[in-house]
């Protein structure tokens, strides 16, 4: 399992445990587009810079049935590194989420935290008692509508469906890989798709952490002239909720917000929309200060995530009518979006120490599919596998 589907399966894990839900764009209908094609593009750096790799996640859906066998290949630059194509997979529709063998649900509590200052606001934290929970009993307003998670096409939201990495062509992304120049999507279940792009990765997010004198951490990074807005996320507990210890998570966000939409790819309007809403911080502010309270409650083991949100590249043919009075009924549309972020460990070895002194992925890397299989234990074990720091 890909360190991208890791992140989705630990953010679903915990949606379906607290029973926080999400909108969900669907697909379907005679006006909408017969294909739709979105591009992923993140940059993921450890501690320090540490470790930096890059992550491409590729999903083509159509309301059309294929041609034969669904088949769709996606022809890259050459300055991608990754080939003449990529083919794109339609996987084996299944009823539900692929979970570990042997992962457990989280006893205990959960305590919410929120806010960047070193101390924690008023009515924190929330706690939320995990046997209450499997009794159906939510405390009401836990979770808001605000930041909605756009997935895009999917294999639940389409007719045909094609997705990379998987099983026919999966490599790790070469740190010299360029995004920039003309890009072909054609299969049997879509009309030819065909855009260039003139905006390559972002750079890495360098994200420094301190311990203060009144117990709480600093958080700092660097800005990326690209980014639209931050958010930072920090989880930790004893023992991480394991035999009902206390798990805590804390949100850099200003009111109480912990919606799934923040752990994905934001289009820029969305993120101005929730900087106004203090939701997400604003591209000119590079410092949080987790509160002293988080470090208490979490002990020593703390990791979570900084996001730098950044432009989105959209296309379509036909092109959008100058005159909105005009009706528009695009054959397909695409979407290009990026990001980068940062793993922060709070009190932790480097990044470097981790990974036991080995940088970057160069070209001729094995893909993932050819490594050992990763069994992480419990909730902080997939924690660690999802920052690519585990197993």
């Amino acid at each position: 399992m890909n360190r991208v589907r890791m992140r989705l399966l630990v953010a679903g894990t915990l949606s379906g445990t607290l029973m926080a839900g999400s909108a969900v764009i669907a697909q379907g209908g005679d006006a909408a587009p017969e294909a739709r094609y979105v591009m992923d593009v993140g940059t993921v750096a450890g501690m320090m810079g540490q470790g930096d790799r890059r992550e491409l996640t590729l999903r083509l859906g159509s309301r059309l049935a294929p041609t034969g066998a669904p088949k769709a290949d996606h022809f890259m630059p050459a300055g991608a590194r990754l080939g003449a194509s990529v083919p794109l997979e339609s996987p084996t529709r299944s009823t539900g989420e692929e979970m570990p063998a042997n992962f457990q649900r989280p006893k205990g509590r959960l305590l919410l935290y929120w806010g960047c200052g070193a101390k924690a606001g008023p009515g924190q934290p929330v706690v939320i008692d995990f046997a209450r929970v499997a009794k159906g009993q939510m405390p009401p307003g836990l979770f808001s509508t605000r930041v909605p998670a756009d997935m895009g096409p999917t294999v639940a939201n389409s007719r045909s469906f094609g997705q990379w990495p998987n099983s026919l062509k999966s490599r790790n992304i070469s740190g010299q890989s360029s995004l920039i120049g003309q890009h072909r999507i054609a299969g049997t279940y879509s009309p030819e798709i065909a855009f260039g792009l003139d905006q390559d990765f972002m750079a890495g997010l360098r994200v420094r952490t301190s311990g203060n004198p009144d117990g709480s951490t600093g958080l700092n990074w660097q800005g990326l002239g690209n980014a639209t807005g931050y958010h930072a996320w920090v989880m930790g507990g004893k023992d991480m909720g394991q035999n009902g210890a206390d798990m805590v998570w804390w949100s850099s966000s200003a009111s109480q917000e912990f919606g799934g939409g923040l752990w994905s790819w934001l289009a820029p309007a969305t993120v101005a929309r929730l900087i106004g809403q203090k939701i997400v911080m604003p591209p000119t502010q590079t410092s949080c200060t987790v509160p002293a309270e988080v470090k208490k409650a979490a002990g020593e083991m703390m990791m979570g995530f900084v996001y730098a949100y950044g432009p989105e590249a959209n296309f379509a043919f036909p092109e959008r009518p100058r005159d909105p009075k005009i009706a528009w009924k695009p054959k397909w549309t695409a979407k290009v979006r990026y990001r980068s972020m940062a793993t922060v460990m709070p009190g932790m070895p480097s990044m470097s120490d981790m990974l036991g002194g080995r940088g970057q992925e160069e070209d001729g890397a094995q893909p993932d599919a050819a490594k050992k299989p990763c069994k992480p234990k419990g909730l902080g074990g997939m924690l660690k596998k999802a920052a690519g720091v585990g197993c």
